[in-house]
């Protein structure tokens, strides 16, 4: 039976399960990653397992996100991170080397791999053929220890590219386009894979960027042939050994199929406050522009840069715009110096960043008061930049520097001839010497623990009845960003579950923490898609450490669901969505868990409203797990 290029890599990691879209299967995983904002907590879980040393072909732990020092935090967090990984065999990429998609896939990533990571960008690693998943810290933590990563069977989407990209359309605009498409819920149980004879057309760099915004989708990876374009890329690398070819058999059939021409495609942008909100630049054109942001795991390469850098060239950013450049990693930076291209960059008025997720993630560069900010990163939560009132247009590094010199989004029909597109050197320089690699043994090596660093909380099991009320109810596509708010204040907090949890749903409800605190337990209400974005755990682990028991929605996003499930917190969906609009906010619930079985119906009796039937999507296993108190505590009693 002819398989398509997803089938073939799941075929080939397959430990239990069958291949049929929605069945649960476990897969071999080949290399993990983490980064420090979640990495903290997953080394702290691995720990917790109890082995010697990690069993994965390879495991990185890369320090991008809060790199900021301001005060002990950040620092000790990053001196727990290097001894933790010298003593259980993992390499450590130091703050400033870069951001972890951007150096795994120049260092690293292998086409037919499996690659799971604890930031839900991981599917960046795609760009080059292997199958990248984000997840939970404590997922990742168990497959550092050899376990089996356990997800639904997913279905796979053929995106069908034709033609190719031309004038000032980049592949920025192929995700947006697909989000536009799609939407951020379009992705859910599904592979993204990308087929036709567009794909020869694009070079590694840019698929990496459509592969890393497949995560906007609520995909659970994106996948792109391992071919020519993928053989000079590793080259470029200096690892043409690491290159294999990957493609879709001939006559491989797909769930669903996608048509994108990219001849047809304009410079585009999504407007506040979603990735989806597709729209046009030339749409756009008379609005004022505060702040231009270049950089982030999604469009920070050296391509990308030469771009900007020739944009720039010999002009000046307006000077009502701040423009601030934030390139991938020490080997981008290196090669823009090598080529003579800071200097644009600087003269034109650009701040150059360092190495590192930044602005992205709220950590510094935020905009003014109100302000309109083009930025070329993946997401545009509200908030998610550190000012509340911003606006976030996401948008191409071209149109972030055309922006820049204009100070506002103008028609690319007046912009003239587009910059050439940059080839990787053939002498690419090799910053492999930056990371640090553990030694062969790693028994002497002590661990140094900051005051910040706690201990996982331990979790009691289910219990037979859970009586609670509606501590808080939400709406539609609540993300992680509103459960636990990022920036350089609370990502600080990260090893730390009581202190980090005083701020869960600080943005939505100030009153939620003190409220749940008085009630001592409760659950959530929430509409669709709930928990979508960032893969960050603590989304779930600080709201089951105040004392939440179920997660009641009308849908709920992959990663979001399974932190869920890993930390012993029931995900329920309404049978009847409409009875979402019945149950109000401070409601008393009453759940007999005893009833509830694996992909069965139950219900649930409101106070002042009566039953109210309530289904579930869990397997036998993930059911077991909640019912232990999460996937830690059936882990361990299983290990004795």
């Amino acid at each position: 039976m002819p398989l398509n290029l997803t089938q073939k890599i799941i075929k080939n990691h397959l430990v239990s399960g069958e291949m049929t879209p929605g069945s649960e299967i476990a897969l071999r995983i080949d290399q993990t990653l983490t980064q420090d904002a979640t990495g903290t907590m997953a080394y702290l879980q691995f720990e917790a397992i109890g082995l010697p040393r990690v069993r994965t072909e390879l495991s990185v732990s890369y320090v991008d996100h809060n790199t900021l020092q301001m005060g002990f935090r950040n620092p000790d967090d990053h001196a727990y991170l290097r001894t933790v990984a010298a003593k259980y065999g993992i390499i450590f990429s130091p703050p400033g080397t870069g951001i972890c998609h951007q150096l795994h896939l120049e260092n690293f990533a292998k086409p037919g791999k499996t690659l799971v990571g604890s930031d839900s960008h991981t599917p960046t690693a795609g760009g080059v053929g292997a199958m990248a998943m984000g997840a939970g810290g404590l997922s990742v933590a168990l497959a550092m220890a050899g376990e089996a990563y356990v997800i639904a069977m997913p279905k796979v989407v053929k995106v069908n590219l034709t033609g190719a990209l031309t004038g000032w359309a980049t592949a920025k605009d192929v995700i947006l386009k697909l989000l536009g498409m799609l939407t951020v819920k379009g992705g859910v149980g599904k592979v993204i894979e990308y087929a036709g004879p567009g794909v020869a057309t694009l070079s590694v760099p840019e698929r990496a960027v459509i592969t890393n915004m497949g995560a906007e989708l609520g995909a659970t990876t994106s996948i792109f042939p391992s071919d020519a374009a993928t053989r000079a890329f590793l080259t470029a690398m200096g690892r043409p050994g690491d290159f294999t070819e990957l493609a879709a058999d001939p006559d491989a059939a797909y769930d669903e199929v996608v048509e994108i021409d990219l001849s047809a495609l304009v410079p585009m942008a999504a407007a506040p406050h979603m990735p989806d909100r597709a729209t046009t630049i030339a749409a756009l054109a008379g609005m004022k522009v505060d702040q231009s942001c270049i950089g982030s795991c999604t469009n920070s390469s050296y391509a990308d840069l030469m771009a900007v850098a020739d944009i720039l060239e010999g002009k000046r950013v307006d000077p009502t715009t701040d423009l601030l450049i934030a390139p991938g990693s020490k080997q981008v930076l290196k090669m823009l110096a090598a080529k003579g291209r800071i200097d644009a960059l600087l003269d034109a008025g650009a701040r150059i960043l360092e190495c590192a997720c930044g602005p992205c993630i709220g950590m510094g560069g935020s905009p003014v008061s109100g302000g309109v900010s083009a930025r070329t990163f993946n997401r545009n939560f509200e908030g998610r930049s550190g000012t509340q009132d911003a606006k976030v247009y996401l948008v191409s590094p071209q149109v972030a520097a055309v922006t820049a010199l204009r100070g506002e989004f103008s028609d690319p029909a007046t912009w003239g001839e587009a910059p050439a597109k940059a080839e990787l050197p053939a002498d690419a320089p090799d910053i492999r010497s930056l990371f640090l690699y553990p030694p062969a043994d790693g028994g002497d090596v002590e661990i140094r623990r900051g005051p910040n660093i706690a201990p996982l909380p331990p979790f009691t099991p289910l219990p037979e009845v859970v009586a609670a009320k509606v501590a808080l109810k939400v709406g539609d596509d609540i993300t992680t960003d509103h459960i636990l708010p990022a920036g350089a204040q609370i990502t600080a907090l990260r090893s730390n579950i009581p202190a980090i949890s005083e701020y869960i749903f600080s943005r939505v409800d100030a009153e939620f923490v003190p409220r749940i605190k008085k009630l001592g337990k409760g659950i959530i209400l929430g509409g669709e898609n709930y928990g979508q974005g960032s893969s960050r755990e603590h989304a779930a682990l600080g709201p089951r450490y105040l004392g939440v028991a179920a997660v009641v929605a009308k849908s709920l996003a992959r990663i979001h669901r399974a932190n869920l499930v890993n930390f012993g917190i029931l995900p329920l969906l309404l049978a009847d969505p409409a009875d979402y609009g019945r149950i109000p906010q401070g409601a008393a619930i009453t759940l007999a868990t005893g009833s509830i079985t694996p992909g069965g119906t139950t219900t649930m009796t409101v106070e002042g409203v009566g039953e109210i039937a309530v289904k579930n999507d869990l397997t036998a296993q993930e059911l077991e797990i909640i019912r232990a108190g999460g996937l830690l505590n059936r882990v361990r009693s299983a290990r004795g």
